[in-house]
């Protein structure tokens, strides 16, 4: 599949995603003040059948008329297979928002759909075509098995996983560690990887267990998760703190970057550090570490 002009690369910081009630207009209000790197403007799990057009509305006269700051502006719609995806549609594409996230996401299918519908929406309203990302959340066994093709298809900005669902769709038992999700994260994170798409760890449920947070959020970060979704604000500055980087880690991406960039001013064909041989991965490692340090200390 052609990736251009919907592949565009994408290296927006997304350590933390929160979940905010699209019928919540306290939370909505306040969400710039939170200091997530996204919020997420949720129209789906959250929202009773009987409060989907106020939300609908609440949100989108939000994001025409409030300032989120530095925050990634995104909103969970409902699914392909619901009577709301038209009207969410409608609503919520005309404000331009960063990105869209499909709940159960289950084929490429799926996403060509929503892909052409933004499409036509965009042309319809002026817009440029192409801006407004996708992001699916994995949330079925069939999910899973079709990823490859979903993170290939076209505006794929980041992919989640839903935890709860998945847990729930293929029988197995929750756990405060999350083994049950091994394989599956990894088989997303693998997909993610191949097409430079950034790949986003499930919630963690227990909103006063923060020192479980911050142990689940180490986890998923040696996984290769690069960011993980947050449904309170209290949970943010904890999320941060596990991906803020150790003053030794820090040091040494400093020297390895100085090194290689060194390196290449020379014509060197391979440096060491500390050691050890430095190549283009290592480098890249060592860059995204400098990242998360930086984004930390804001």
């Amino acid at each position: 599949m052609k990736k251009e002009p919907f592949k565009e690369k994408d290296d927006r910081l997304r350590r933390t995603r929160l979940y905010i009630p699209g019928n919540h207009p306290a939370m909505i209000q306040n969400a710039e003040i939170y200091g997530a790197d996204s919020l997420i403007f949720d129209l789906e799990d959250s929202i009773p059948l009987t409060e989907k057009d106020t939300a609908r509305i609440l949100v989108r006269n939000a994001i025409q008329a409030l300032n989120f700051g530095r925050s990634e502006v995104t909103v969970r719609i409902n699914g392909i297979n619901t009577p709301f995806l038209e009207k969410d549609l409608e609503a919520i594409v005309p404000t331009k928002p960063d990105g869209l996230l499909l709940p159960k996401a289950e084929t490429e299918e799926d996403i060509l759909f929503l892909h052409e519908r933004i499409t036509e929406l965009e042309k319809k309203h002026g817009l440029p075509v192409g801006k407004i990302r996708i992001m699916p959340i994995i949330e079925t066994a069939l999910g899973v098995v079709n990823v490859e093709k979903i993170v290939a298809a076209p505006r794929i900005a980041a992919v989640g996983i839903g935890g709860e669902d998945l847990t729930a769709d293929i029988g197995a038992i929750r756990t405060p560690d999350g083994r049950e999700l091994e394989y599956i994260s990894s088989k997303i994170i693998v997909a993610c990887a191949a097409y430079h798409i950034q790949a986003i760890d499930t919630v963690f449920a227990d909103i006063n267990d923060q020192e479980g947070l911050f142990q689940a959020t180490k986890r998923a970060i040696s996984r290769g998760f690069q960011g993980k979704s947050v449904i309170h604000p209290s949970q943010i500055e904890v999320v941060h703190r596990a991906f803020m980087p150790s003053e030794e880690e820090i040091e040494k991406a400093k020297r390895i970057v100085k090194a290689y960039r060194e390196s290449l001013k020379k014509g060197l064909g391979a440096v060491s550090v500390d050691g050890r041989m430095i190549d283009l991965p290592i480098v890249m490692r060592a860059e995204r570490i400098l990242k998360r340090a930086k984004a930390g200390k804001k």
